[in-house]
């Protein structure tokens, strides 16, 4: 198997002909605190961020020249009683900016054909339209030979979103600032179950409700745990500033709070800005069973899996317009109501 790379940033590549695949994680959010309100507006905010294997796929087809050809849709195969949320208009989706400030920073002529398969629900604070946003950069970079470096492809990350530069890390990363401060700590093998409620919530909301505490919780017992491999203090020291402010808002934040409360997990909380709930398990087989114990109580879409490295990549041969696998291209875990 041969290797490509931008600096850090990897992609495993078969046999190259012409179509750019990437499986774009979702993310858990381990840890998130406020730390104060900036002039700008934004919040300063600490957090640790796990991607996990529950993926999007983004298919990018460079052209010679032309126009950008940018499709969005949501899998076939969520179950008929669940409603991942609302796909916003091409011109507003993330990966279609991402690729458009990409075209305007290199003042780059070509054009491409892109696919946007989604599979990670909105408004979940799962980080999708981020992570596509991230992965749209990478492979525009490689499909239009730009040869911007890492750093390069970082920034442009940033002025897209708090949360898109943190998708380039490999693994696990504590990030600062808005968010966009990041600092890789490596892969761990974590196995999670994760729920998305029949409800979404607004991040931008829940930043105008969120109070800034006077003594901010520090990050360094749970990264200490993580490194010395102590899952028992990791699952203690999971904590989301957002998970009471969310509960108020979302009757649905309590629910899952008091199901998995009632299982035997490692800990559990809310991700981001909500409404995803996951809970941190001892093996596959022990996430294996916790999700069917909750897909019982019938509490929304229930999803188990591992962490993941960070983007899987790679370049295939097809027909014209042939995505007709899209929906079966690996997704990752396993998602059921």
């Amino acid at each position: 198997m041969n290797r490509l790379s931008v600096d850090a940033c990897t992609m495993d590549v078969h046999r190259s002909t012409r179509t750019y695949v990437a499986l774009c994680p979702a993310k858990l959010n381990l840890f998130f605190e406020v730390l104060e309100k900036r002039a700008d507006g934004y919040h300063e905010v600490l957090t640790c961020v796990c991607p996990i294997q529950m993926y999007d796929t983004l298919w990018f087809r460079p052209a010679p020249h032309g126009e950008l050809h940018f499709s969005c849709r949501w899998v076939t195969t969520f179950p008929p009683d669940f409603s991942p949320g609302d796909l916003p208009p091409i011109e507003e989706n993330l990966a279609y900016k991402a690729l458009q400030s990409l075209r305007r920073r290199t003042q780059v002529e070509k054009g491409a054909e892109v696919v946007l398969i989604k599979r990670v629900p909105s408004g979940s604070g799962l980080g999708g339209a981020s992570s596509d946003a991230a992965a749209a950069l990478l492979l525009g970079n490689i499909g239009w030979g730009l040869e911007l470096s890492l750093d390069e492809l970082q920034e442009l990350a940033a002025e897209l979103g708090s949360d898109v530069p943190l998708f380039f890390a490999d693994g696990l990363a504590v990030c600062r600032g808005r968010g966009e401060k990041v600092s890789p700590l490596g892969y761990l093998p974590l196995y999670f179950v994760v729920v998305r409620p029949p409800a979404a919530l607004a991040t931008a909301q829940m930043y105008r409700y969120i109070q800034v505490p006077p003594h901010p919780r520090s990050v360094e017992p749970l990264v200490s745990a993580m490194r010395s491999g102590r899952w028992d203090k990791v699952g203690r020291s999971l904590f989301n500033r957002f998970q009471e402010v969310a509960a108020d808002h979302c009757s649905w934040i309590k629910k899952l709070q008091d199901a998995f409360g009632r299982l035997d997990l490692l800990g559990h909380g809310m991700t981001g800005s909500g409404t995803a709930y996951f809970g941190l398990c001892r093996s596959a087989i022990h996430a294996r069973w916790v999700a069917g114990k909750l897909r019982q109580q019938r509490l929304g879409l229930v999803w188990a899996g591992r962490s993941a490295r960070g983007f899987a990549c790679w370049v295939e041969e097809s027909s014209h317009g042939d995505y007709r696998g899209a929906d079966q291209a690996r997704g990752g875990g396993r998602g059921k109501t």
